[in-house]
């Protein structure tokens, strides 16, 4: 991941971070869909909402698609308002970033107190997640 790459994925959660900061927590996950939308375009962020995604198989596309809640410079965005993550939630991205061959995403979950934003990058290679963190992140980024 490049530097760019990576400070996409920084003004996204930055982006929902605000938007939780206005509404607050609980409200329906639309609504906050809607709201970050707005605010991913006050910041010139290119995002689509509800983006239809190719599947693949064995290198070929699938007629089956999935809608993403959002899709910003090929960062998968899945979005939720619960009382908290559980592996499921995790489970349902990772999935998304395996099929659509997506190398970066982000769950955003807005029902807990503060924002809680998981970024992770897809190593095809080892068909692993990473959960990246304050403490890890740089560890990613490649200086081209």
């Amino acid at each position: 991941m490049t530097k760019l790459e990576y400070q996409q994925i920084y003004d996204i959660v930055g982006a929902a971070m605000e938007v939780h900061h206005v509404l607050g927590r609980g409200l329906e996950e639309p609504i906050y869909q809607e709201a970050l939308k707005m605010e991913l375009e006050d910041r010139g962020i290119l995002a689509e909402r509800e983006k239809r995604l190719s599947l693949f198989y064995k290198g070929r596309r699938m007629d089956k698609t999935y809608l993403a809640d959002f899709y910003c410079n090929g960062i998968i965005v899945e979005l939720k308002s619960c009382s908290s993550l559980v592996p499921e939630h995790r489970a349902q991205l990772f999935n998304y970033m395996r099929i659509t061959k997506a190398e970066r995403g982000i769950l955003i979950n807005f029902g807990e107190p503060s924002l809680r934003a998981e970024r992770y990058l897809y190593s095809f290679q080892d068909d692993d997640f990473i959960l990246l963190s304050k403490d890890n992140y740089k560890d990613y980024i490649i200086d081209l």
